[in-house]
């Protein structure tokens, strides 16, 4: 990927001519997060004192995503630079360095990570921490801290807009935990194609099973199929699910080999678009949470 950064360098120069006058407000600060969830958390800190932007787009697949020339530009001109951490941008570090000393803050800082259990990242930090419904409160708070720290003269602002945005947070916690604290304890086996949703499953009270731990090169294998249909068996699981960033065909297969229901599709990495099911980061902790209920109440039709 860095040969390939290389190769366009030369012209991003003469793109960021011809991309001409940045529309956003130019005396307000210009953040840039690595993905849409991070975008959506971090313009509710930001309100209106500051612009913030998404280097992927709804639907991108966060892992192995290759930044290209526009995305490059579109950075460069950045006051700061927010990023997940926990080794889930795994092509971030060489897109930073193209783009000089630019401020940058991880704001998965302080979190106690899970593990990841299984494949070649085995016992590596589960870099899906904003999935954990009290997780999200920390994320906040190191957004308000980057953007305060990078803007002083807003930094009451930004303390004002996150004060009021956990607010709305915390208020969607107790509904969630109740929507599967309805369905019933032996039904509560959240199955994916991968291990993103460890942190949601703990906070939920779920056992977990997934195909593979992390999207790599190494996807829906024989092995990894075979492993999950042995325990959607074992344990009489009603349904299984897939993420929408990744091809769905063998939660599907697992379905279909075991008599369990493909409940649907789940979100974590990327909001949709504005007109799409999770605009907002809250709408996908709301919808992934009401598609595992159903799915696990039985209240989803097989949907092979």
């Amino acid at each position: 990927m860095s040969s390939r950064f290389a190769h366009f360098l030369g012209t991003v120069a003469a793109g960021a001519m011809l991309a001409g006058p940045a529309a956003a407000d130019e005396s307000r600060m210009k953040v840039v997060t690595t993905f849409t969830v991070l975008a959506d958390m971090a313009r509710n800190v930001a309100g209106d004192a500051a612009d913030v932007v998404s280097i992927t787009v709804p639907g991108a697949e966060i892992h192995e995503y290759e930044p290209t020339p526009r995305d490059i530009v579109r950075a460069q001109d950045a006051d700061l630079i927010l990023s997940n951490g926990l080794g889930l941008e795994r092509w971030f570090q060489k897109f930073l360095d193209q783009l000089g000393d630019l401020p940058s803050a991880e704001v998965s800082a302080g979190i106690e990570p899970l593990s990841i259990s299984g494949g070649e990242y085995d016992g590596k930090p589960n870099p899906h921490a904003w999935m954990g419904l009290e997780n999200a409160v920390i994320y906040v708070d190191n957004m308000q801290a980057a953007l305060a720290a990078n803007d002083p003269d807003n930094a009451e602002a930004y303390a004002a807009n996150a004060d009021a945005y956990k607010e709305k947070l915390r208020a969607e916690l107790d509904p969630l935990r109740a929507i599967i604290a309805a369905v019933p304890e032996e039904n509560r086996w959240l199955v994916s194609c991968e291990g993103a949703f460890s942190y949601l499953a703990r906070d939920l009270d779920m056992q977990e099973l997934f195909l593979w731990p992390v999207n790599a090169d190494q996807t829906g294998t024989p092995k990894q199929v075979k492993q999950v249909i042995d325990g959607v068996r074992e344990h009489d699981v009603p349904a299984v699910f897939c993420e929408s960033t990744v091809n769905s065909a063998p939660a599907k297969q697992v379905a279909r080999e075991t008599g369990a229901a493909f409940g649907g599709i789940l979100y974590v990495d990327s909001l949709s678009k504005p007109d799409g099911p999770v605009p907002t980061y809250l709408d996908l902790l709301r919808v992934t949470t009401e598609t595992i209920a159903r799915g696990l109440s039985g209240a989803e039709k097989d949907a092979r």
